[in-house]
């Protein structure tokens, strides 16, 4: 199968003419991970996505697969056991985009945890969700949790808790997911939208689909359709006429980004803000990010934003944490929202709200999957397409068997597993400063691409005097290009935010390498003059939202 920008419309065509096991409304990483899921099953299996694939909450969380330890605060024990396993299957299977990431719990006077219970808190933890030996926790004197963190506000300060996270990029990881589910047989389109659905008795067969970029629709037919959309999913609910009961409730979560010469922080910190919420602080490629917030939103859904609340309550929190930093405003370098799809529970408050996913089918046979959260994506995928397996059994088609993806390397994740990654990304960092990139430049890309990264360099070696006349280094280029052709990146915003992350991480370097990249994008995918001039505005749009709060 081809997974290329160019071929975005032959796919579209190619659907037409099937009939699909399963049809996925929805490219985050839950429609992504049940594509591989089913793909890898044997069953014939296609995805849309009405924008860019995890442009929605998939590319603006907190960039973190959760052990879940916060779950032991409301006692989901259950929740705990399955999300840190689970945790450590998807760094298993990525590790080019799952880092270990050891986060220190500062522990003060009358903050939200006691040192006695984050003891054995902690210790619950490791023994729950199975962590390996050397990443067990560790409680910290006042000293040496200093130490590990010097900015910490030293008023009050009894010491620490030290554990691991896991640290991803999670546009990124959806991204792989989806290539291998490509290349297990799944067709995929981005820039497709789910319109309306087709019926026979009652029953759901097929989805109106409208290329966003023509305004041409496509009728598709599958056996079984599941609406994985996140925050969208009651929209489809609503027009399969089957929204009842149970509904979502959006929260809004707002990270700022900070250069390090502003706030240098050493180590990665989960840490108490003045109203007792807990935040992260977490150092990444010369940044430190630090989110987020919990807010209820009931704004438009396609470009959470954040706002100057969301700024000052983040502000405050650093510099009541950080005191010394005395952060301000103009010092944002960067910043994202995203929303939490959560299912509703009257009278709750949303961070009391579960995480927990749920699976639901309507009288018309439309399987919603809801609520859930990154780390858990390869079990629900596996859950999901549990659910279809039966149904398909139960109208007489083939048992496609159990899901196998426990142990299954995602794109770029061919690397020997986990404990060989840094011998191959070593051997690859040699490689690259061969056919003439810096070190920081070949380090770059080996772990951006893990083991899709040889495709890289050759576009590198055969790119220099095109990347020359563009004016732009051909590191940039074959990234570009690479992406185009194996990634189905259809606009700049694909690139310098889903591809790259770079307007979040590097904003300097999109503004850098912007008009460049636009001249070579709108020739390799034949953009008009009008083309090409929408998608640099909108990417100039989303740069200035980066940095500009949303009015209230």
């Amino acid at each position: 199968m081809v997974f290329s920008a160019m071929n975005r419309e032959q796919t579209l065509e190619n659907m037409t003419k099937e009939t699909y096991d399963l049809f996925i409304i929805g490219g985050g990483i839950t429609g992504a991970g049940t594509a591989l899921d089913a793909a890898s099953r044997g069953m014939k299996t296609a995805l849309c996505e009405m924008q860019d694939f995890a442009a929605g909450t998939s590319s603006r969380s907190t960039k973190l697969v959760h052990g879940g330890l916060r779950y032991l605060k409301q006692f989901e024990v259950k929740m705990v056991a399955e999300v840190g396993k689970e945790r450590a299957v998807v760094y298993e299977n990525g590790p080019h985009v799952t880092t270990p990431e050891w986060m220190l719990l500062p522990l003060h006077k009358g903050g939200t945890f006691g040192k006695f219970s984050t003891s054995i808190g902690l210790r619950i933890y490791d023994f729950l969700a199975g962590v390996k030996k050397s990443e067990r926790r560790k409680m910290l004197n006042t000293k040496d949790t200093l130490e590990k963190e010097p900015l910490i506000k030293e008023t009050g300060l009894k010491g620490g808790g030290y554990y691991v996270e896991y640290r991803t990029d999670d546009a990124r990881l959806t991204i792989e997911v989806l290539k291998e589910a490509v290349k297990y047989g799944a067709e995929a389109v981005n820039y497709a939208k789910a319109q309306e659905f087709l019926y026979e008795n009652g029953k759901v067969v097929g989805v109106v689909i409208q290329d966003v970029k023509t305004k041409k629709t496509y009728n598709v037919y599958a056996k079984k359709i599941v609406n994985a959309t996140g925050p969208w999913v009651d929209e489809l609910r609503e027009k399969d006429r089957s929204k009842e009961g149970k509904h979502l409730q959006h929260t809004k979560g707002v990270h700022l980004v900070f250069d390090q010469s502003i706030f240098p922080l050493k180590q990665a910190v989960y840490f108490d803000t003045p109203d007792s919420r807990m935040v992260f602080a977490i150092p990444r490629e010369g940044k430190t990010y630090v989110g987020t917030t919990d807010t209820v939103y009931g704004d438009v859904l396609e470009r959470p934003r954040m706002s100057v609340q969301d700024r000052e309550y983040i502000i405050e929190s650093i510099n009541y944490m950080f005191p010394d930093l005395k952060v301000k405003a103009e010092d944002v370098e960067s910043s994202w929202a995203g929303l939490r799809p959560l299912i509703h529970e009257e009278g709750k408050d949303p961070s009391e709200i579960s995480r927990k996913d749920e699976i639901w089918s309507s009288h018309s046979g439309l399987i919603t999957i809801a609520g859930g959260k990154l780390t858990g994506y390869r079990k629900m995928a596996e859950q999901i397409v549990d659910v279809v397996n039966d149904l398909l059994i139960k109208e007489g088609e083939k048992d496609h068997g159990p899901g196998k993806t426990k142990s299954m390397p995602i794109s770029g994740g061919h690397v020997g597993g986990a404990k060989n990654l840094e011998s191959f990304l070593e051997a690859k960092v040699k490689e690259g400063m061969s056919i003439g990139l810096s070190e920081e430049e070949a380090k770059q890309l080996a772990k951006r691409f893990g083991s899709n990264v040889s495709s890289v360099y050759d576009r590198v070696r055969i790119m220099k005097d095109e990347a020359v006349c563009l004016g732009m280094p051909a590191y940039v280029l074959a990234q570009l290009d690479y992406s185009i052709s194996e990634e189905m990146t259809t606009t700049l915003e694909d690139f310098f935010i889903r591809r790259t992350g770079a307007l979040y991480f590097d904003i300097h370097w999109v503004n850098s390498h912007k008009e460049a990249v636009a001249e070579a994008m709108s020739s390799k995918l034949n953009w008009s003059h009008e083309e090409k001039k929408k998608n640099i505005d909108h990417l100039n749009t989303y740069l200035q939202e980066a940095v500009q709060p949303k009015e209230a």
